[in-house]
Parts: structure tokens; C-alpha cells; sequence
């Protein structure tokens, strides 16, 4: 005989939790009806279903914005990993699904050296087939994309802070920092550093790990120069250098490149000073496997 057994099950309603997320993200309901196209008196009968649901008020209501109570705050951490696996799960399933192929979606902050960006796309080809998306932007901007699982890798010249609990980096170079220039500048590779004294140079902004560098290396070496551009895309950076503009302080490894392309020569090495790279990745429960084995594997040693 068979034996009917009965469990006590409490269904969340996940658009309910939605919309409580979508409110939480907006800070007012009004702004949420609004990003979410429905009537603000709708709204609220369903978040007021989704606290009796719960037993629990989710927020605290203050002039005219909404404040998460600590019941909140544990549903909106919650209701975050909930969507973020739900938006991870869609794009790897397409990924997946399209054209065979895996799509990687790599980050590079446009201070790190574009030959470094390149070998990373490489060395994921080798891995497998896939189809590369590359993007850039600022550090902060592309670490929230990274922990949101909108990129698969990041390049950055700087590591994550703690308050990027969920992301993974590792060193992968350590490069020794020249001093570059065009041919008319030649002559102050005599008396390297003290050449530099007044010199033009076009360096990092000042949000820069390698700025902060440079510029404890003028100090220490009493060195003053005329700085006349801040610039933080590398190739914005050799092109002035190039057109003589200023000189720039470069990866030795660019370095190499640019001296054998003929559009700059070095002056000297800054000693001391390094540009450190760093690749990154994000704590993921379904793994994209290329971009998992570029990360276990890449190296430029």
C-alpha cells in the first residue's frame, strides 16, 4: 500500500521578489513602478504580500525614500544572488548554445598594455573555440561588471580591494617601467635620471597605482618635470610621445615593441618602479571553462 507523505513547503513568489529588488535598487517605489512599467498602487499590494509571505517588513519608511530593514537586507542579499545565477545561467546556456561556440567576455583596464590584452585573447583561442568580446573602462566599473558576471576576465594594473569579496586575482607580470621619447629627445639619455629635470612628460592619471610610482621616483630622485599631459590610455599615452609631445614612462616589455617599430627610442630605466598586471576572475557557480583554464594557465613568464 502505497504511503502519501506530505512536506511543509512555503513557495516563494519570484516576481514578487523581483519587484521588492527592483524597489530595494531604486530606493522609492515610485521609481521602481516606473523601471518596471507598472502602477504604483499594484506595486505596493505586491511587496506588502511578499512581507506577510515572510512574516517580516522589509523596509522602514523615511520622508520619501525607503530604508531596508535587517530582514531586508538579508532578502535583497539573497534576491541578489538569486538573479545574478538566474542572468549567469542564461548566458552560458547561450553561449553555449550559439554557434557551438563559447563566448568570453574579457575586461582590460585601458592603462594595461595592449600586448598583454592580446595574449590573453590568444591564449583563450587556444584553449577552445570561442568567440571574444573585449571591453574597456575604468577599474571600478569593470569589477562591478566582473561580480555581476557581465565579464568573464579582467586585466588591471592594480588588485581588487576587500570590497570585491567574490573576485580571484592573480599576478601574472611584474614589468620594470623605461622612459620613452622621440629621437629628439636622445640626447638625455646622458646623465639618465637627472636628464629628465624639466622635461615634458605625458603620464597615468593620478588614480594609477604606476602614477603614484612615478612620481615617488621623481621625489626621491629630486627630479622636477613639466607635466603636460595625464593620460591613461597606452596608446593615446605613444602616440604623444611619438609626435614629441612629451616623454612617457612605459612597460619595458612595450618598450621593446615600440623601439622596434622605430616610434620611440628609450632613454632609461626608472629603477624601482614596476607595473604590476593582474588577472581576474569572479567565484561563479556555473564556470565558463575557457575563461576558467585561461585563468588556471595564462602566464607571461
Amino acid at each position: 500500500m502505497a504511503v502519501k507523505t506530505t512536506q511543509n513547503f512555503q513557495w516563494l513568489n519570484y516576481h514578487h521578489l523581483h519587484y521588492f529588488y527592483t524597489i530595494a535598487q531604486e530606493g522609492s517605489i515610485a521609481k521602481a513602478a516606473e523601471k518596471l512599467n507598472i502602477g504604483q498602487p499594484t506595486l505596493s499590494t505586491q511587496l506588502k504580500q511578499l512581507e506577510e509571505s515572510l512574516g517580516k517588513p522589509l523596509f522602514e519608511r523615511s520622508k520619501q525614500r525607503l530604508h531596508l530593514t535587517e530582514a531586508g537586507r538579508i532578502a535583497f542579499e539573497y534576491a541578489q544572488q538569486v538573479f545574478n545565477l538566474g542572468s549567469e545561467m542564461v548566458e552560458v546556456l547561450q553561449d553555449r548554445l550559439q554557434n557551438n561556440r563559447m563566448h568570453v567576455q574579457i575586461g582590460a583596464l585601458d592603462s594595461v598594455p595592449k600586448d598583454i590584452t592580446h595574449k590573453v585573447i590568444m591564449q583563450a583561442y587556444k584553449a577552445g573555440n570561442c568567440n571574444i568580446s573585449v571591453v574597456e573602462g575604468s577599474g571600478d566599473q569593470l569589477l562591478r561588471e566582473l561580480e555581476n558576471h557581465h565579464v568573464d576576465l579582467l586585466l588591471s594594473n592594480y588588485a581588487p580591494s576587500v570590497d570585491f569579496q567574490s573576485v580571484y586575482a592573480k599576478s601574472i607580470a611584474k614589468l620594470p617601467v623605461v622612459v620613452c621619447a622621440s629621437e629628439k629627445f636622445k640626447h638625455l639619455k646622458k646623465n639618465f635620471p637627472q636628464s629628465l629635470e624639466g622635461q615634458p612628460f605625458v603620464i597615468p592619471t593620478v588614480h594609477s597605482k604606476l602614477r603614484r610610482e612615478i612620481d615617488h621616483y621623481f621625489q626621491v630622485n629630486g627630479i622636477k618635470v613639466d607635466q603636460v599631459a595625464e593620460i591613461q590610455d597606452t596608446s593615446l599615452q605613444t602616440l604623444l610621445g611619438s609626435e614629441g609631445v612629451g616623454l612617457i614612462p612605459v612597460a619595458d616589455a612595450v618598450a621593446k615593441k615600440l623601439t622596434k617599430e622605430g616610434k620611440l627610442i628609450v632613454l632609461g630605466t626608472m629603477k624601482g618602479v614596476y607595473e604590476e598586471i593582474w588577472l581576474m576572475a569572479a567565484n561563479r557557480k556555473i564556470e565558463n571553462p575557457i575563461a576558467a583554464q585561461v585563468m588556471k594557465e595564462f602566464s607571461l613568464s
